[in-house]
């Protein structure tokens, strides 16, 4: 193994350190509920999303050490092949990114039981990235199948992940703060953990925010299909008549903060991906690498920011210092696929195929891209990297990377390099992570 994939590796993995359930859970809970005022009675414990299993498995840890009197019990959801061992809280694994079945019996179950608190019962929610899908309870009239034909056709359209989950929380029982508001109803306090998996961290935006108080209304979420041209042909028409029905004022808007007077909600974001970005950051600099954190909210094009960030690895090396940088950053790009191509891979593995095919007058740069929560798109690689010897055994092989990137293909790419950064599930998710390596 080479030095720069080394560094490659080791940063990434830094970069998941700092977002383990494991650790910060516990630390966020001893705030919550510190000693002489933690949970004595019943406390219900509900989640969902790629780490909320993990998260579920560090409450029981902590509730067996240091609350003795409290009646732990609930459910949570996670991804297929995300699950982690619990005692008292069920963990039912369903589908994600499209939501099936499983997700929505499960999300039933969920309301069901906050719909049961009574005064003084504690409601804590684990929530991560992935939740969106996996909190499937759609609003009366709509099916889980015009569900999973609409989240289909907004992950074609390339609409990025915020303006996905306008769209589905006004769409949903759970979301958009319906989940708070109904334990609130029951006389219940509301306590959600948070681990971000989007730009800016708001509480509204992970998992489509079933406790937060949302700033998005019935007429934005019309108005995102309407740009991204997605009408009766590809959206049910249960949907379009409840989003204009919401317009209209014949149902309720989502949570709002004026519906959050003397009430006892509380969201907490216990993990970010710039929290990750900065721990990277720590590492590579013991490393000898100075480095420039671009920021966690890059958005756009794959393909787009891959070229974007290979004009700005040029200007670094422009620059008249000898001091080797390291540019780390994170966000969520978005892969748009033609009708008629399948793909294999996803938006990590294709902003580093798209770096990579940018940035061939630049032989000494190495970069890694990956998606936290170890599953990047289509394929179950967590994304891929390379150094100045991959390029070397791409050019040997023959291998063009323009002809991957029009087929969207650049799983295909970096695998047959052996390049491709496999870590299975993490049980993690603040987005992605991609840093790029400058060698003088």
């Amino acid at each position: 193994m080479s030095q720069q994939e080394t560094i490659l590796k080791n940063a990434f993995a830094a970069a998941l350190a700092v977002a383990d359930p494991i650790k910060i859970v516990p630390e966020y809970l001893g705030k919550i509920f510190p000693k002489g005022f933690e949970p004595k009675e019943r406390c219900l414990v509900v989640g969902a999303g790629k780490a909320s299993a993990s998260m579920a498995t560090a409450l029981e840890s902590h509730a067996q050490s240091h609350w003795p009197n409290a009646k732990i019990e609930g459910v949570v959801l996670t991804r297929y092949g995300h699950n982690s061992p619990t005692g008292h809280i069920q963990i039912i694994e369903a589908g994600h990114p499209v939501p099936d079945q499983a997700g929505m019996d499960g999300a039933k179950e969920i309301y069901r039981l906050v719909g049961e608190l009574q005064t003084g019962d504690i409601l804590i929610a684990l929530i991560s990235g992935g939740g969106s899908s996996l909190l499937t309870l759609p609003q009366a009239g709509i099916s889980i199948e015009d569900m999973r034909k609409t989240t289909e056709a907004l992950l074609r359209s390339g609409a990025p992940i915020e303006e996905m989950n306008v769209v589905r929380k006004h769409l949903s029982a759970i979301q958009g703060g319906n989940l708070a508001r109904l334990a609130i109803t029951r006389g219940a306090r509301v306590e959600a953990l948070l681990i971000s998996d989007v730009t800016g961290d708001s509480p509204a935006d992970i998992a489509s925010g079933p406790c937060a108080p949302d700033y998005s209304t019935y007429q934005d979420a019309l108005d995102i299909l309407a740009k991204y041209h997605l009408s009766s042909n590809s959206i049910p028409e249960s949907v379009l008549s409840h989003l204009q029905r919401g317009v209209a004022g014949e149902v309720p808007e989502t949570l709002k903060e004026a519906d959050l007077q003397n009430t006892a909600v509380s969201n907490h974001v216990i993990a970010t991906a710039y929290k990750s970005l900065e721990a990277a950051a720590d590492y590579v600099r013991t490393q000898g690498y100075e480095p420039v954190i671009l920021g966690d909210t890059i958005t756009g094009e794959a393909q787009e920011v891959g070229i974007e960030q290979a004009a700005l690895a040029r200007q670094h090396l422009s620059t008249k210092t000898n001091e080797p940088i390291a540019l780390i950053s994170g966000g969520e790009c978005t892969v748009t696929i033609p009708n008629g191509i399948k793909g294999r891979g996803g938006r990590c593995s294709e902003y580093l195929l798209s770096f990579f095919a940018a940035s061939t007058d630049l032989p000494h740069v190495s970069a890694l891209a990956a998606d936290t929560d170890g599953i990047d798109g289509s394929e179950k690689n967590a994304g891929a990297w390379f150094t100045p010897g991959i390029r070397q055994a791409a050019d040997k092989q023959g291998l063009i990377p323009a002809q991957y990137l029009a087929q969207h293909n650049c799983y295909g790419f970096f695998s047959q390099l052996d390049a491709l950064v496999e870590t299975g599930p993490t049980l993690t998710n603040v987005n992605d992570f991609r840093i790029i390596l400058l060698d003088k």
